[in-house]
């Protein structure tokens, strides 16, 4: 597509004590400040009634966090269709436990959050305080996406695919009456560009499907105790790894402080350590790469899939344990599961790590990444084309009814 016929429209937030210009995205964005950005992005709504309209848009996407996002649109009569970036089967499992009663279990045992784990995430499930001050029993979060997904116009777009996630996508289909349309894993090309050389030149001396790609996003953090495990249980494991560390926005803290005692010494040439920022899709897409260690946010799942390589999952909180159960039952990655307090463990990391990279299991799990990477490149643009077409016929039905008034 030109980039021309593409035109940001800022939405200025307003400015917060506790909330600087640097802390309007979710990118850095500290946990306890999510309600002050969501807050934030509420006070910002005579803005973005301004954009619409002056634009005077045919359509509208959004997120689930904006509820009067359908509601202008709908006095404007431009259709409105929500986006949802997470999972089916965490979605699902998720609008389910979070109805207030509901009437059966949900139906896919093998999708579940273990007790340290809904612990965790508790706080999207069961009201606080100020929550219950409109009665109704849900959280805000709950209310919203409620809101969110009653506004969406005839269909809900959801950032997934039918070989892996058909079924929670009918399941979520049923749950909330709107016709759910995967819009495919919108993996971007890998880059080409020649920077972090250092990078490829050290994973060009490694074997075929030898070495531990291990990276957590750029919006979730391990505490000091976890990096320490996650270290040692590398060096147990006695299998190559590159690990890419980063720290919260704002944190001057040193490799040598964060990781054990010696450990920068001692790793050799089994590892490299990048502080920062790495080119993941080159990584992930190398021929060393025999395994992927991951928080398994919803976007590193399908990168990893895209590009046939099996996932160790590492979750920490929101929907990725359930995207970690996802990927262990889909037969393309294991879990290096938690203590039942919910810390991680050095011999769990090794013993994974091994079992994808150094064991016979890991051939299994390998040929089953690639076949949903054969799979993911077979479709090519299939899903966005359907989408396309989804979107146009609803703008045409949104002109008909328009033109019978």
């Amino acid at each position: 597509m030109d980039s021309i016929s593409i035109k940001m429209v800022e939405i200025h937030l307003p400015n917060l004590p506790d909330l600087p210009p640097h802390y309007h995205t979710t990118n850095g964005l500290p946990p306890h400040l999510m309600s002050t950005l969501k807050n934030a992005m509420d006070i910002a709504k005579p803005s973005f009634s301004n954009i619409i309209n002056t634009l005077k848009p045919d359509l509208i996407m959004y997120d689930f966090l904006h509820p009067w996002v359908p509601t202008m649109s709908a006095t404007l009569n431009i259709p409105c269709v929500l986006f949802l970036t997470p999972g089916a089967a965490a979605g699902s499992y998720l609008f389910h436990i979070g109805r207030k009663k509901p009437v059966f279990e949900y139906p896919f045992p093998a999708i579940y959050l273990r007790d340290h784990e809904y612990n965790r995430n508790r706080h999207m499930f069961e009201p606080t305080e100020e929550d219950d001050e409109v009665g109704d029993g849900f959280t805000d979060t709950q209310r919203r996406v409620n809101a969110c997904m009653d506004g969406s116009s005839e269909i809900i777009l959801i950032k997934s695919f039918r070989e892996l996630e058909g079924k929670y996508i009918n399941y979520l289909s049923t749950l909330s009456y709107k016709r759910y349309v995967p819009v495919g894993p919108l993996v971007r090309a890998p880059e080409t560009e020649n920077d972090h050389s250092d990078i490829m030149d050290w994973l060009n001396m490694k074997e075929r499907c030898s070495t531990i790609f291990a990276s957590f996003g750029s919006e979730y953090f391990l505490s000091k105790d976890e990096m320490e495990e996650l270290a040692l249980g590398l060096e147990l494991s006695k299998v190559n790894f590159l690990w890419v560390v980063r720290f919260p926005g704002g944190q001057k803290i040193s490799l040598e402080e964060a990781l054990p005692k010696k450990f920068l010494q001692t790793i050799g040439k089994k590892g490299k350590i990048v502080e920062g920022w790495a080119p993941q899709l080159r990584i992930l897409g190398h021929s060393s790469i025999g395994g992927f260690v991951s928080h398994c946010g919803w976007s590193s799942v399908m990168e990893g899939l895209k590009l046939g390589v099996p996932i160790i999952a590492m979750p920490m909180h929101l929907d990725q344990p359930l995207n970690a159960k996802l990927i262990v039952d889909a037969g393309v990655g294991e879990e290096a599961v938690r203590d039942k307090y919910g810390n991680i463990d050095r011999h769990e990391v090794a013993k994974v790590i091994r079992k994808v990279v150094a064991e016979k299991s890991g051939q299994r799990l390998r040929k089953k990444a690639r076949e949903y990477s054969e799979i993911l490149k077979s479709n090519g643009e299939k899903e966005i084309g359907e989408v396309v077409q989804e979107l146009i016929n609803l703008c045409r039905i949104t002109r008909s009814v328009e033109m019978l008034y």
